[in-house]
């Protein structure tokens, strides 16, 4: 609202595609907005999206710095937990843990809340303090029964919490837990649950290089090709109960069918966005 009418206009179209293309393509995302940026620097939103995109890219002192530069705009909190994982990103746990301690906490919400204390976890798990990290995921939001969405990436965190210190029944069982919660996919734990299950999924559609392309024949069962063929005593007709006088007729039917199978940030797997 601070910008012209044109500007505002060419500002806004950079920041749909950052917005856009950030967990598909975040080079892409970041060249966006770096052109919202040279035009606006002066805009909060335009210096919390640089921080995302440069984020993404794991470009930790950047993105701190637009997200230093959008809080002292705003005055707002929410970015708190972001910086501090900016803050493990660029090598310095400590600081991290001191900023989860910090009175902004406090003014964070419930989901702040949550993502602060994913951060400070990751911390101590940078600092090989696994059993730390473990009491720090410990919190009514993960006895909760509720779902909320904040929900599946912590019973996650702390399943690999407790899986890196060689709890392996109960990683197990909070794996199948994050499972339970995570309706959009937003974490692999069904693939954890499974690795631990010991199950190995194979692509049945391409075993080899050499036949990805090879079409597989497919034989018709005879009860279904007797269903849906006549039997007919004609020439080149195939008589399903082998009553043709041609000896050569087969007894099955066979089809070619296409195997070609339809078409489907690094941020530290702890690490939130």
């Amino acid at each position: 609202m601070s910008l012209p009418k044109g500007l505002a206009e060419d500002v806004s179209r950079n920041l749909v595609m950052v917005a856009r293309l950030i967990d598909e393509d975040p080079e892409g995302a970041y060249g966006y907005s770096r052109v919202a940026l040279r035009l606006a620097s002066r805009v909060a939103a335009v210096r919390e999206a640089a921080g995302f995109a440069a984020y993404a890219n794991q470009k930790y002192s950047e993105a701190l710095a637009e997200f230093r530069a959008a809080r002292r705009m705003t005055g707002n909190v929410d970015l708190w937990p972001v910086m501090a994982d900016c803050e493990r990103g660029l090598g310095r746990p400590e600081k991290a843990l001191d900023m989860a301690g910090a009175p902004e906490v406090q003014k964070l919400d419930k989901a702040g809340q949550v993502e602060m204390r994913l951060v400070a976890a990751g911390a101590r798990r940078d600092m090989d303090q696994l059993e730390a990290a473990i009491v720090t995921l410990q919190s009514p939001e993960l006895a909760s029964n509720s779902v909320q969405p904040w929900t599946a990436r912590l019973r996650y965190a702390y399943a690999d919490a407790l899986l890196a210190a060689g709890r392996e029944g109960e990683a197990r069982e909070w794996f199948a837990k994050a499972v339970e919660s995570d309706k959009d996919g937003s974490t692999d734990a069904s693939d954890r649950l499974a690795e631990l299950d010991g199950v190995e999924f194979v692509d049945a559609l391409a075993d080899d290089d050499n036949d990805a392309e090879a079409p597989v024949a497919v034989a018709v069962a005879v009860e279904d090709a007797e269903a849906q063929e006549p039997d007919s005593d004609s020439d080149g007709d195939i008589d399903i109960d082998g009553d043709s006088d041609d000896d050569d007729a087969p007894e099955v039917v066979i089809s070619d069918v296409d195997d070609t199978p339809d078409a489907g940030a690094k941020v530290k797997g702890d690490q939130q966005d």
